[in-house]
This record gives C-alpha cells, sequence and structure tokens, in this order.
C-alpha cells in the first residue's frame, strides 16, 4: 500500500471533520490527523494548569520555597517526571492548615504520564503518609484526646508489615475530617488570640497617649503583629516587646524616684516656711514689746538695753533667713537637676521610639529595620547555603509629582506603593524603605532570575492599580535594580548592585527592572 502523502492527510482530516461533524479546533484536527496517519496519539502537556497548581502551593518555609521552584522549572521544560519527583518531595513539607483537607480529599488522583495507571500502596509510601501525620501534629496540639487516640491508631495500622488498603483508606477518610475539623480550630484559636493581643496593644495605646515614645512603640507593634505571621516577625515582635517593657520600667523607677525626691523637697520647703512663720511671729512680737518698752523710757539709760535686744533680734533673724534661703536654694538646684535628667530620659526614650524599626509613613522597615533584617537573611543565608536576592526601587517622576500635586500627595503615593508591593510579596519576602522615594525589598531563597519576574509582577500589579490624587487617577511606576548576594559579599555591597542597576534602568527609560 502506497504511503499517504501529508497534504492528502490533511485533506482527509478535513472529510472526517465534516463527517463526523466535530468542530474544527486544532485538538480535533490533530487528534483525527494522528489516526490516519498512524501516528501515537501523544496527550498534550498541561503547562498552565500545572504552573495554577504550582502557583496555589504554600511556600512557607524553604523545603517548600524549594520543591516549588523545581515544579515550577519542571513545567517549563514539560518534563513529567520532573513534575512527579517535585509534587512527591513536596508532601514532606506540607503544613498541618494544608494536610487535612489533602488528606480528607476525595478527588481522583491525577493520571501518570502515558496513561500508566498509579502503583500499588508500597510500604515506602505509607511511611511516608505516616511522617505526614506526625509532621502535622504539633501544629494541631494535643487537647483533645479522642483526636490523639484516632491519631496513634492511624499510624499503627499504616505501620504494620501487610497493610489493608481499604480499611487504611477509610481510616484515612475518617481522619481527615477530624483533621480538618482540628485544623481550623487550632486556625479559631490563633485568631483569636491574635484579636487580644491587639485588644492589649490598643489598650496600651489609648492610656498612652501623653507618653508619645510609648505610643509609638504600641503602633509598631501593631503594624509588626498584623496577619500574616510568620516567625520571623513573631521573633520581632518579640523583641519590640521587650524593648517596650525595659523602657518603660526604667522610667517608672526613675519618675517614682523624681516624684520622692520632690516630696522630700516639698515637705522641707513647708518645714522651713512653718520655722519662718513661727520666727517672724515671735520677731513681730519683741518688736511690740520692745516698742512699748521705748515708749515708757523716760532717759537714754533705760533705751539702751532696749535697742539692743532689738538689734539682737533682728541680727537673729537675718541669720535665719539667709539660712533658710541658702537651703531652699540648694533645693531648687536639686529639683533643676532631678527635673533635667526626667526630661533627659524622656528625650531618649522619644529618640528610642523615633528608632523604631518601622518608617511610620509606608508602614516598611526603615533603616534600622533594613540593616537588622539583612544581618538575619545574612547569616540564614550562609548556614543554609541558599540564594538571596535584593531589590531596590525607585519611583519614577518623584519629583515632578511632589511638584504638581504637593508633598502630602507624594506622602501618599509613597503609602500606595509600599501596600501594593506587601500585598504581592510572599511572607518570608521583607519590604524597606531606603531613603526618599526609595524601598528596598529583600528576597530569600530566591535566584536572580526569579527575583527580577517578582519585580517585573510588582510593575505589572501597578499598572491596574491606579493612585487616586483627589479625582486624578495617577499611574505609579519604579525603575528597579535586582543583585543576588554572591559568596563572602556584604549586604550593602548587594544593595550597591541593585543601585547601579536600578539607575542603568533609569537611564533605559525608567518602567524598567535590570539584574545587576
Amino acid at each position: 500500500m502506497t504511503e499517504k502523502k501529508p497534504f492528502e492527510i490533511a485533506r482527509e482530516t478535513l472529510k472526517q471533520i465534516t463527517a463526523r461533524k466535530l468542530v474544527p479546533t486544532p485538538v480535533n484536527y490533530q487528534t483525527i490527523y494522528n489516526e490516519l496517519a498512524g501516528v501515537t496519539v501523544i496527550p498534550p502537556f498541561p503547562a498552565d494548569a500545572l504552573r495554577d497548581i504550582a502557583q496555589s502551593l504554600p511556600a512557607k518555609t524553604p523545603g517548600q520555597q524549594k520543591q516549588r521552584g523545581l515544579l515550577e522549572y519542571a513545567i517549563d521544560r514539560l518534563n513529567w517526571e520532573g513534575v512527579k519527583t517535585a509534587l512527591v518531595a513536596y508532601g514532606g513539607f506540607v503544613p498541618a492548615h494544608s494536610a487535612d483537607s489533602a488528606i480528607g480529599s476525595h478527588s481522583t488522583p491525577m493520571p501518570l504520564a502515558g496513561g500508566a495507571s498509579a502503583p500499588a500502596l508500597t510500604t515506602e509510601f505509607m511511611l511516608q503518609v505516616a511522617r505526614l501525620i506526625e509532621y502535622a501534629q504539633p501544629a494541631l496540639g494535643d487537647d483533645d484526646p479522642r483526636f490523639v487516640e484516632q491519631t496513634h491508631t492511624l499510624l499503627k495500622a499504616i505501620r504494620q508489615p501487610e497493610v489493608d488498603s481499604s480499611t487504611v483508606k477509610l481510616m484515612l477518610t475518617n481522619y481527615g475530617h477530624r483533621m480538618s475539623f482540628a485544623a481550623e480550630e487550632q486556625l479559631e484559636i490563633k485568631k483569636t488570640l491574635l484579636k487580644l493581643l491587639h485588644m492589649v496593644f490598643e489598650n496600651i495605646g489609648d492610656l498612652s497617649l501623653d507618653e508619645q515614645w510609648l505610643k509609638g512603640q504600641m503602633d509598631a507593634l501593631m503594624l509588626a503583629s498584623k496577619p500574616p505571621l510568620t516567625l520571623r516577625r513573631l521573633d520581632d515582635v518579640e523583641r519590640r516587646l521587650k524593648d517596650v517593657i525595659f523602657k518603660q520600667k526604667d522610667a517608672k523607677e526613675r519618675a517614682m524616684e523624681a516624684q520622692d525626691e520632690m516630696r522630700r523637697m516639698l515637705a522641707t520647703f513647708i518645714e522651713r516656711l512653718s520655722d519662718m512663720t513661727r520666727n517672724t511671729g515671735s520677731f513681730q512680737d519683741k518688736l511690740v514689746e520692745n516698742a512699748r518698752q521705748i515708749e515708757q523710757a523716760k532717759t537714754i539709760a533705760e533705751i539702751a538695753p532696749v535697742l539692743k535686744e532689738v538689734v539682737g533680734a533682728t541680727r537673729s533673724m537675718a541669720e535665719q533667713s539667709r539660712t533658710t534661703g541658702d537651703e531652699l536654694l540648694a533645693m531648687r538646684k536639686r529639683a533643676s537637676v532631678t527635673e533635667a535628667e526626667l526630661a533627659k530620659l524622656y528625650k531618649e526614650l522619644d529618640r528610642v521610639s523615633a528608632q523604631a524599626r518601622h518608617d511610620p509613613l509606608t508602614g516598611a522597615l526603615n533603616r534600622k529595620g533594613m540593616d537588622e533584617a539583612l544581618e538575619r537573611e545574612l547569616s540564614s543565608v550562609r548556614r543554609k547555603e541558599s540564594a538571596l536576592s535584593v531589590s531596590l526601587l525607585d519611583i519614577d517622576n518623584f519629583k515632578t509629582l511632589n511638584d504638581a500635586k504637593g508633598h502630602a500627595t507624594g506622602d501618599q503615593a509613597l503609602a500606595h506603593l509600599a501596600s501594593v508591593a506587601r500585598e504581592c510579596m510572599r511572607p518570608q519576602d521583607t519590604l524597606a524603605r531606603y531613603g526618599g522615594e526609595e524601598f528596598v525589598i529583600l528576597m530569600p531563597d530566591t535566584p536572580l532570575d526569579k527575583g527580577v519576574e517578582a519585580m517585573t509582577r510588582l510593575q505589572r500589579e501597578l499598572t491596574t492599580r491606579f493612585f487616586l490624587a483627589g479625582a486624578d487617577k495617577i499611574l505609579i511606576t519604579f525603575s528597579a535594580g535586582v543583585a543576588q548576594l554572591t559568596e563572602g559579599e556584604t549586604g550593602a555591597d548587594a544593595i550597591k548592585r541593585a543601585d547601579q542597576a536600578m539607575y542603568l534602568a533609569k537611564r533605559a527609560g525608567k518602567n524598567r527592572v535590570l539584574a545587576a
């Protein structure tokens, strides 16, 4: 039989589509063409669907981030084996709040490449399920004895040498439902505790209106404890609380000392004033008596002793007044010193509040907070040998915006950019205001190309989120440079390289992201 030529197969394919009354889609055309040509039908690689799945996977731990990156890498290269390996490895990093839905799910498993059926439940697979359940337990707590007992029973059944698949499947289904309830309860507990924490912060802030240093710290704590919470942010909240408690205790002790000193000085003053009053009364009585004696005197000899007594009483009164005046002057000096010390203390507290780790305008970290965050990330990079990308972005035409709309509008634009950036960032990323209209974003476990992609996504998001200045819609754009930390490089050096790349992006036309 003569082999048909491609154009003949194509013509016959069109006839078959018409005869079978099929919609002339590329998929139908390819299916019939392969059928007529005797070519094995290979299902198309669902790259878009798999990318959606990858984006929906949580990436809250370094392990999750690594496996999701490997999954995205395999999808980009249409590699089914890589996708399978990444998903299986990712199962070991699923957190408790995701595990409940996974275990209790009734959805049909995704078929493997080439239409192959899933392999039988092996001992190794069941042991992985057991480990997954054990990993989830710390997050679910042990307050429910029945749930704990159900967990032990399931783990014992899974670890048996001969596993009955149907029995284990039923147990996993029941356990999944119970696990979802426990996870929801733990989530509600977390939300309630966070709500109580905010109530405490708000109450302290309201009670400390006259102590701006303390109110500033409370505002910073309120911002730091907003969800989503991470261990890094909780650690920051703990440090802030310790700082507030220490400063508050120090201020209270100094204030109590000052109050005691003022009480002692006031008591001494009242005592001396009373002595002066008594002495003045006695002096006046003597003067009255001496005046009477002078009026009754008939000779100079009778007046002389009276005058001597008047001079002595006056001299004594003057001496007492001088002594009391010196003592009151010394008290006044001590009061001035105490007042100066208190003023110095509160000035120091104000300085500490001003140096809080967050920028009050945008809510991002300030330079001090960024330096601390960068130091933590550098320690993590050295410990885990992971990637760290640093981005420095600068708002385009910010001076023009300030000149045209005023500084208040410029401040609102900065806050708008920070708000959109926080929504686009991952929980483990860090946003800091570097100065003026410049921001720095730290992206741990992120290679250079992924860092550039992240900044590009932020640019696209900004184009869909107009900034409103009164009735005017203003498009905010930025230019950014991204640098990946190299071995032996300091954080400041990486930021400097990102800054240079940002400058080149400005020169190239703005609203661009360049890699350093």
